[in-house]
């Protein structure tokens, strides 16, 4: 099972491009019955694994701005480890309500957002150059990643596709290694602090590892707007449960 679960979110991932920690963390709450601070961990170990994998592709395709993503990590690690010490707290005081409340609740967030970037028009380059701000707004996106795993995907693309004026390509390339940085630091983070399942999270990957290697090549055969749409509707459903769990935590 959760083999199957690693390989059908990684190939996810590779045709929608949605946030692993996105569509994971709810995933093992509600179909593995994982605590949500566990489960929060968990994903993100998870994500950083299946990263690892596709990041060479992006930085030999020379797809990753890295004086972009130096900016985005520099607010986003601060962040993760401020996230993750709030998400550490409310574990060991026993807060499944808020926990649950504030994950499903994320989940709708980014999936909404996910949305948004489907639909809205590219905004319009700028000559001014706004990647001063990157690292500030970066510090929320890396919190929210700290606390539930998910943002990194969503929120940091399109930050990106506002703030600076690199190429769609190096949005993705860019955003894939920002999102690996963070899911390493929270990772991390979360091992030290114990919010993890080790077991679980090798499962997970050894199924993501295949997943990815596959979504790779589906992406040139199966058309990922329709899938995208279907998945992040599927996560507003996900999100609405978790926060009805919340009532009863």
């Amino acid at each position: 099972m959760e083999f199957l679960l690693g390989f059908v979110i990684a190939v996810l991932i590779g045709l929608t491009g949605v946030g692993g920690g996105s569509v994971t963390a709810p995933a093992l709450v509600l179909f593995l019955g994982v605590g949500p601070a566990e489960s929060v961990g968990t994903a993100l170990l998870f994500t950083a694994i299946v990263k690892l994998v596709a990041a060479p592709v992006y930085i030999a395709r020379k797809q990753v701005n890295f004086r972009i993503l130096w900016l985005m990590l520099a607010g986003g690690m601060p962040g993760v480890l401020a996230g993750s010490y709030l998400l550490a707290r409310l574990r060991a005081g026993q807060h499944r309500g808020p926990l649950f409340a504030v994950l499903g609740a994320t989940i709708i967030l980014m999936a909404m957002l996910n949305l948004y970037r489907l639909f809205a028009p590219r905004p319009s380059a700028s000559a001014q150059d706004r990647t001063r701000w990157l690292p500030w707004i970066a510090v929320p996106i890396g919190a929210e990643v700290g606390f539930s795993s998910a943002g990194a995907g969503a929120v940091g693309a399109l930050v990106l596709m506002t703030l600076s004026q690199i190429s769609i390509a190096q949005v993705v390339g860019t955003d894939v290694l920002f999102g690996l940085g963070l899911s390493l630091g929270g990772g991390g983070i979360s091992l030290g602090m114990g919010n993890y399942h080790g077991v679980l999270a090798l499962k997970l990957a050894a199924g993501g590892v295949v997943g990815a290697l596959v979504g790779a090549q589906l992406l040139s055969v199966l058309p990922p707007r329709p899938l995208r749409v279907a998945l992040s509707l599927w996560l507003v459903s996900m999100g609405g449960q978790l926060c009805w769990r919340a009532i009863f935590a």
